[in-house]
């Protein structure tokens, strides 16, 4: 978002409880799992993955088991290179060993160990921007190097996408009148796609609301695990029930028409009149305590004043009257 207007201040808990919510992610405690198993005889791949023959001895190391097992496994390995809970001792034969974040996560600080999910939590949203991984491995050479130019789809575009959505999602959970609840999916959506300022949505702007609807499903599957967001996704059975209805057949064009109401003026305001019942079955989100310092800290990151409930504790009242002069009363 290119507004540098400031943000309404969020009141974050503590460093120590985020840290302890931190470690307990399935993604990171999962990634710290494999770390420490690392050794001599792990390899990887040119790309830093898991070499096949090695991600069943992965999956048990984790207690994971099912059809989703070696899918899991190589997530989490993927999170523990990327956020250096492991490291690549030896390119040449692939070999690799607990790496120095891996210390931090055990001896390190509250905010040592937030550092770290960052780490996965930026991870994470990289893996969640990819709508066609076929697309992105076909695009890489043997080097592991994407030729992002004979993509399908724009990796920058669907990056900003989602940040869009988290800020919307961060406004939503920080307004005014404190945090609010689950945002039903439909109105998240709509509050990208449809312009405030419009009265009724057009079909084709509907369809677009429908389509980002599925991406978002997808990708907050993907974010759960890393502790970003609680979610409720979009019920299967009713996409079922719903075929037919749209010319896609998936049964979502309704879901965001009927949900339009949820977007607001405000595009996407959870308190508009809704039937809740029926809205929450397609698909509701909320930011974990954990999320809304990862959503805050990449709005810092990316230029935006995205104050905190008591950053002007310790100051003088000429910081004080800076700070809120450009609030409301």
């Amino acid at each position: 978002m290119s507004d540098r207007s400031p943000l309404p201040p969020v009141r974050l808990a503590s460093e120590p409880e985020l840290a302890r919510d931190a470690l307990a992610t399935p993604l990171l405690a999962r990634a710290a799992r494999l770390a420490r198993w690392a050794g001599p005889a792990t390899r990887i791949d040119a790309g830093g993955a898991l070499v096949e023959e090695q991600l069943p001895a992965a999956a048990e190391v984790l207690g994971l088991s099912g059809d989703d097992a070696a899918a899991e496994a190589s997530e989490a390995w993927r999170t523990a290179v990327d956020t250096g809970l492991v490291e690549i001792t030896d390119e040449d034969t692939g070999a690799v060993a607990a790496g120095p974040e891996l210390r931090l996560l055990t001896g390190g600080s509250p905010h040592d160990v937030l550092t770290v999910w960052l780490s996965a939590l930026d991870a994470a949203l990289a893996d969640a921007s990819v709508p066609d991984l076929d697309g992105l491995l076909d695009a890489m050479d043997e080097g592991g190097t994407v030729d992002f130019d004979s993509l399908p789809w724009d990796p920058q575009a669907e990056a900003d996408f989602l940040d869009g959505v988290l800020t919307n999602l961060y406004l939503l959970t920080v307004g005014e009148d404190g945090p609010g609840g689950p945002v039903p999916l439909p109105a998240l959506a709509a509050s990208v796609i449809v312009p405030g300022d419009m009265g009724e949505p057009t079909n084709d702007m509907l369809q677009q609301v429908s389509d980002a609807m599925m991406r978002l499903d997808d990708q907050f599957r993907l974010l759960e695990p890393v502790g970003l967001v609680e979610y409720r996704p979009v019920d299967e059975a009713l996409l079922g029930e719903d075929d037919g209805e749209d010319e896609d057949g998936s049964g979502a064009g309704g879901a965001a028409a009927g949900a339009g109401g949820a977007a607001g003026e405000a595009g996407g305001d959870p308190s508009a009149p809704v039937d809740e019942v029926d809205v929450s079955r397609y698909g509701m989100v909320r930011l974990t305590p954990l999320g809304l310092y990862g959503v805050r800290a990449r709005l810092l990151d990316a230029g935006h004043d995205a104050p905190a409930v008591g950053d002007l504790a310790d100051k003088g009242a000429d910081a004080l009257l800076d700070g809120t002069a450009a609030f409301p009363p």
